[in-house]
């Protein structure tokens, strides 16, 4: 097979590897095993995740019951939030596709266990049902957020349970908010507008994380805004990561091309753009004992990567022989 070793590592990272399947025979490329970090397993079908290139997937908005109740080594591995965390008739509140398990809606600030509708007990839900990260609905364009004092109590609860607070930030001054707040990452890269250098010099300081999704916005000047915004988290140093928000919209399940093109478009790139895609954020390790693997031959300039990553399958590590020394 053509490919020459180092440029692929060059090209893809230092754990891209030549390699053929045992089994078929089939030529191709190993790959660290992708996650994506903005899914919602309760509106797809799952089973098409890892034939389509996915591992691993943190669920940003489910029911934690049906959630904890996961086999924890099955392939996708499944990491979550649980429900979201809103005002009183916030976002997502009665929406068609957010059923009343997947929304817990804050009544009270106190940071006290067990207060009924209180933003201590809505934290401490999630954490018993072994919720990886929190997530919290600023979206304020659509109805109420929490108040000060909840959002403040949300995120010292989750601070004190060890718990990453994504925030899905959605309106005018709805990422700083967030930011000010104290979020550790983005649900979605700000797209309300454009947030600035010292925004993003903050960000980037602060290690904050941001999960890409900028094929959603059907908006084109919020899609752009989303591109150039990552696009300078990106380049001054920022974590970012690949999400497509999978469940919202008729999409393929798996790998979403168009994320990937936005991503790269978005100076995301190559190496840049498979570390997006290999981060296991909020797990520490990737899962174990998969791969991914992208069959053919490689690419052999950056413009190629993201339409040749189309291809990408999840398959047994041990399917794979590597052809290098």
């Amino acid at each position: 097979m053509p490919g020459d070793p180092f440029a692929l590592r060059e090209l893809l990272g230092p754990d891209a590897a030549l390699c053929r399947r045992a089994i078929t025979g089939e030529h191709g490329v190993s790959l660290p095993p992708f996650t994506d970090h903005h899914v919602h397993l309760h509106l797809i079908d799952e089973r098409a995740l890892a034939p389509g290139g996915i591992a691993a997937v943190l669920d940003l908005g489910g029911d934690p019951v049906a959630l904890a109740q996961r086999p924890a080594d099955a392939i996708p591995r499944v990491a979550y939030a649980g429900a979201f965390l809103t005002a009183p008739g916030g976002y997502p509140a009665g929406r068609p596709w957010a059923p009343p398990q997947i929304v817990r809606e804050i009544t009270d600030a106190s940071t006290h266990p067990g207060v009924p509708g209180g933003a201590a007990t809505a934290v401490d839900e999630q954490a018993s049902f072994g919720a990886s990260v929190i997530k919290i609905a600023l979206n304020s364009t659509t109805g109420p957020i929490p108040d000060a004092d909840a959002l403040a109590a949300i995120v010292a609860t989750a601070r004190e349970r060890g718990l990453p607070v994504v925030a899905h930030a959605e309106g005018e001054g709805m990422p700083q908010l967030a930011a000010e707040a104290g979020a550790d990452a983005f649900a979605h890269t700000p797209f309300s507008g454009y947030v600035g250098r010292a925004f993003i010099a903050h960000a980037v300081a602060a290690g904050q994380v941001w999960i890409s999704t900028l094929a959603i916005p059907d908006d084109p000047d919020a899609a752009e805004s989303a591109r150039v915004n990552l696009a300078g988290f990106a380049a001054a140093g920022g974590r970012v990561l690949y999400g497509t928000d999978l469940g919202n919209g008729d999409r393929p399940v798996g790998v979403i091309a168009e994320e990937v093109t936005a991503l790269d478009r978005a100076g995301v790139r190559g190496a840049a753009l498979i570390a997006a895609m290999a981060d296991p954020w909020p797990a520490a390790a990737p899962p174990s004992g998969v791969t991914t693997f992208v069959p053919g031959d490689p690419p052999t300039h950056l413009d190629e990567v993201a339409e040749w990553l189309r291809g990408a399958t999840v398959v047994p590590s041990e399917e794979l022989i590597h052809d290098e020394c």
